[in-house]
């Protein structure tokens, strides 16, 4: 009765929120069409911004710049969560999503500090990066968001780089790499396997417009003031 349950529940998710069935595949890499955040979508009242994703073995990892606000950390949940549930043989938030093989899901997303144990926020950063570092293989999926932001620039940006090059060269995991220093977007011009994409954004005059899709390349500049500025 309760394997009869959970999946009437999951075929009853799949008609009413219009989810499709992935494809299982030997090879790795996913191939992800219109996209969408399952949980996202349905607490907003604007309509929900699809995006489409593509990893394979020339393009295992994307570097993400754009915007706060501008959706990076969206696009890279709803990747990690369609193929999570893919994996427990659901159906997903997309069009069409094709999968190959993944052994496990690693995040560092977030900011926050470890008062009971008195680990700082950066000291928490490093813990989960370094578990990243030490387990991920060539068949895990890896988010990485903003890696470096909890201490100063130049320190940062040095942990930012050093960790996106041995995800791509060492480890060679599929990986999801946002970040704010645009240093990073040169990455790809040395290691054939990145790749620059940003979320859009553009300004209407004094005011900031997020576009919420994804396009290939890097983000042309940073919205930080006019982001603050909303506030």
């Amino acid at each position: 009765l309760a394997e009869l349950d959970a999946l009437n529940n999951l075929a009853e998710r799949a008609d009413a929120l219009n989810l499709s069935r992935p494809q299982l595949r030997e090879e790795p890499g996913l191939n992800i069409r219109g996209g969408r955040h399952i949980v996202v979508e349905q607490v907003m009242d604007a309509p929900f911004v699809p995006n489409d994703i593509l990893l394979d073995n020339d393009r295992r990892m994307l570097i993400i710049t754009g915007p706060n606000m501008g959706g990076k950390s969206t696009y890279m949940r709803q990747t990690a969560l369609i193929v999570l549930l893919a994996h427990i043989g659901s159906f997903v938030p997309a069009d069409s999503a094709s999968i190959g093989p993944v052994d496990r899901i690693f995040t560092r997303i977030g900011a926050s500090d470890d008062l009971a144990t008195g680990r700082s926020t950066f000291m928490v950063e490093m813990t989960e990066t370094a578990n990243i570092l030490n387990n991920a293989t060539d068949q895990s999926l890896v988010l990485m968001d903003e890696i470096g932001r909890g201490t100063s620039t130049f320190d940062g940006m040095s942990l930012a780089w050093s960790c996106a090059h041995q995800l791509a060269t060492q480890l060679r995991a599929f990986t999801l790499f946002a970040t704010h220093y645009f240093e990073l977007t040169t990455l790809p011009e040395t290691l054939p396997n990145v790749t620059n994409v940003h979320l859009d954004a553009v300004e209407h005059g004094e005011e900031i417009v997020f576009m919420h899709s994804v396009k290939e390349g890097p983000a042309n500049q940073g919205y930080g003031l006019q982001v603050a500025q909303l506030a």
